[in-house]
């Protein structure tokens, strides 16, 4: 089939060149001119296209001739506002509506959840009100509005590549989180339950958590993180206060979606350092 990913970066790249290597053809957006010749050399149809938050670019309706549409755009809330994912989801939202897409795909955040101190599900979060980032919720909602089945997937903290968390504290000092719960996921079990969704059941609806069913702290993650690849490890302070945390269930994922994960403990995540970081 023909599948569509709105937002070829950092995950949606790898995710297209999967795709590509299942057989599907595969159309990727991206918001830089320059990004254009690395997907076309990777045989993935490109546009350069945004939402700012009205649709800008060339080739819309093109883009949108497809089976299946992946929208993996991050929503900078804090650089646009809280209310610029919403108009942009709804952007999009209209121009489907003269498009032959089947099937939507929303990559979301764990960051909808608030910090009870407690695990967390799927059905903790169902309405804005009930959340942590309510602007998330409501530009779920407006993928949830759309008349064909849709997904939801809630990812936690992307890492993996380059992406190593001892890099972000080297060096620190008293840091007050040691003891908190991380809900990481690596990049290559977003991209396989992407493709687990669009292979084996590519008729499922709902919402996902997609996190690593692990959770250790984030003082054995930079610990684990920080000696390998020359970080200096941060120290670590107790709080006058203890410090409010959450773990995210993949509960739901791994029973009712038959999901395995690949790196199921964040400690094991698979890394690899590059010249340019």
């Amino acid at each position: 089939m023909t599948v569509s990913i709105l937002g070829c970066g950092w995950l949606g790249f790898p995710l297209a060149k999967m795709l590509l290597a299942a057989g599907h053809t595969v159309k990727g957006s991206t918001t830089s001119l320059d990004k254009l010749p690395l997907l076309r050399e990777a045989g993935i149809e490109p546009f350069c296209l945004n939402l700012a938050p009205e649709p800008q670019g060339v080739g819309w309706d093109s883009f949108l001739q497809t089976d299946l549409l992946i929208v993996n755009i991050p929503p900078r809330l804090e650089r646009a506002g809280a209310g610029f994912h919403v108009v942009q989801m709804a952007a999009l939202v209209a121009l489907l509506g003269a498009s032959p897409v089947r099937r939507v795909v929303h990559v979301s955040s764990t960051s909808v959840y608030l910090e009870l101190n407690r695990e967390m599900t799927e059905e903790d979060v169902t309405t804005p009100a009930q959340s942590a980032a309510p602007t998330l919720v409501a530009a779920e909602q407006i993928v949830q509005s759309l008349p064909v089945p849709n997904l939801v997937l809630r990812c936690g903290g992307l890492m993996g590549y380059e992406r190593i968390p001892g890099k972000y504290v080297s060096g620190k000092k008293n840091l007050e989180t040691g003891d908190v719960p991380v809900n990481y996921v690596h990049r290559d079990d977003v991209v396989r339950v992407i493709g687990h969704f669009v292979e084996n059941q590519p008729h499922q609806n709902g919402v996902f958590n997609v996190v690593a069913p692990l959770h250790p702290t984030r003082c054995q993650i930079y610990e684990a993180t920080c000696l390998p690849f020359g970080y200096e490890i941060p120290t670590f302070a107790q709080p006058a206060v203890a410090v409010p945390f959450k773990t995210v269930s993949s509960q739901k994922l791994i029973n009712q979606a038959n999901f395995l994960f690949k790196y199921p403990d964040p400690v094991l995540f698979s890394y690899l350092e590059t010249k340019n970081n």
